[in-house]
């Protein structure tokens, strides 16, 4: 490939050596010195990467196999993404997705009224798609590409530069397009949390509205700082991190921020209609269990594909996972059947995405036993949450978002920084210590964060076009009020 090379004035020290020519003739070597001191444009061919040798392409092949970097300076035979690792990371890409559509939207259709159950849909498919066209025009940018320790810039709106074949951006042998489209689904189910807090009463309009300014001034720069090579809370990829805190699949970025969220929202919108007088049980425990099943197996995507490639880390943070989330969910449970006299299907069902929620932070950074460690508080911790504490207050959190994500993943963020151990990640060893501390740090802030800008976002909304549906529509129900539409036809 060819270049343009300027040569500047330095030639001039190869006339000067020749101080012969200078001392015949002055005016030779005056004339001598104009010439080369002027700029000349050279064409030079830039030399081509080394082949590789053998062992070279080995050892490519080797860290391929490892889900480590690539041979460096050498023209590697492995062109673009591996095979392996990017067919994980698709597979865990479709089943995020699938913890929100359709995982999301039964879990919380189920625990509402039969009369707001297409509300619910509604909400999850509106998001997907909202959030979706945010994340190609510029949040996918904002999050991920240069800019400063709190937000990224714009250099990569609408994908600019970016090829199915570049690898790179998300790790070393998975497409930026994969890892782009990964990290969508985690933005997409995040608000998508936080309106079980809200839900059976808040305006449609509203959710959409309240989600568009949301996600630029919570989601987007929260997870450049925990995510991006330059975030502020990055510990294992910004040696300069003003925090140095680990978040492997989104305790702060995903739980915590919708969870908090979701408190202030629901308490600023108020509660239901006839909220404390009149029954408001699940329509369908059945949906809510499909669903809970549903988000049991997307989040293996979730928690394992956050190890971006089939690897040790990844097998990791798939058993921790599995053990959190099964014995929170008994352990749930069995504190409701001593406390309450019956072991509920909701119970299972709360305490089974209690567990999920807790492990997420920790997956890829704790051993098997810390996991079940942390089971048994995913277990108990949040039940007390949603169980006395939502009572005690008097708040209407409709679908126990805050008791579950807000107090669930605040907890998961703090034991990381307990049962983290270099045994599961060698990234661990470096970041140990002052490692609790700095969760702590993470947590404040994330908490603030989240509290501070979901207040000012839902006083704006509140003040332009409304949160909350009238005592009319929410007799009626949101289904057919908003949507036009009934969950369920009977004969009438």
């Amino acid at each position: 490939m060819k270049k343009t090379t300027l040569i500047k004035s330095g030639i001039a020290a190869l006339a000067i050596a020749a101080s012969g020519l200078f001392t015949i003739n002055p005016a030779f070597a005056q004339e001598a010195v104009a010439v080369v001191t002027e700029t000349v444009v050279v064409e030079t061919t830039e030399a081509a990467p080394a082949e590789p040798t053998m062992e070279q392409r080995i050892a490519d092949l080797e860290a391929y196999v490892n889900n480590g970097a690539r041979t460096p300076d050498v023209a590697s035979k492995v062109a673009g993404p591996g095979p392996g690792h990017s067919a994980w990371q698709m597979t865990s890409t479709a089943l995020v997705l699938f913890m929100t559509l359709p995982g999301l939207a039964l879990f919380y259709g189920g625990l509402v009224r039969s009369k707001n159950v297409l509300s619910i849909l509604a909400m999850t498919m509106g998001i997907a798609g909202l959030v979706t066209i945010l994340w190609f025009l510029c949040g996918y940018s904002l999050t991920f590409s240069g800019g400063n320790a709190f937000l990224g810039d714009l250099a990569q709106a609408c994908f600019n530069g970016m090829k199915p074949g570049n690898v790179g951006a998300g790790y070393y042998w998975i497409s930026d397009y994969i890892w782009a489209m990964f990290q969508l689904t985690f933005a997409i189910i995040t608000p998508a949390l936080i309106f079980g807090a809200t839900a059976e009463r808040m305006k449609f309009s509203a959710v959409l509205l309240f989600t568009a300014i949301w996600m630029f001034v919570v989601y987007f720069p929260l997870a450049h700082m925990v995510w991006a090579v330059n975030g502020f809370m990055c510990g294992p990829l910004n040696p300069d991190a003003g925090i140095k805190a680990i978040d492997f699949a989104g305790g702060t970025v995903v739980h915590m921020s919708s969870g908090w969220s979701a408190l202030v929202l629901c308490i600023i919108l108020g509660p239901r209609l006839g909220f404390g007088k009149q029954q408001m049980a699940p329509h369908s425990m059945v949906l809510c269990m499909i669903g809970t099943g549903m988000l049991f197996v997307g989040w293996f995507g979730f928690n394992a594909g956050s190890a971006l490639g089939a690897d040790a880390i990844a097998a990791n943070a798939f058993t921790t996972t599995f053990l959190c989330a099964a014995t929170a969910g008994f352990v749930w449970a069995a504190v409701e059947w001593i406390t309450r006299g019956k072991p509920s299907v909701l119970g299972f069902c709360s305490g089974i995405v209690s567990g999920l929620v807790v492990i997420t932070p920790a997956a890829g950074f704790v051993t098997p036993s810390s996991a079940m460690i942390m089971a048994v508080a995913a277990g108990i911790i949040p039940f007390f949450a949603v169980v006395y504490l939502k009572k005690m207050l008097g708040y209407d959190d409709a679908l126990d978002t805050f008791g579950v994500h807000g107090v669930g993943g605040t907890l998961g963020a703090i034991l990381t920084g307990v049962f983290a151990s270099s045994e599961a990640n060698a990234v661990v060893e470096g970041l140990k210590d002052g490692l609790l501390m700095n969760q702590i740090k993470a947590s404040i802030l994330t908490i603030v964060l989240s509290v501070v800008a979901t207040a000012i976002i839902a006083y704006i909304v509140k003040f332009t076009i409304g949160l909350r549906a009238s005592d009319e529509v929410q007799s009626e129900g949101l289904d057919t009020a908003e949507h036009g539409e009934e969950g369920y036809l009977f004969d009438k």
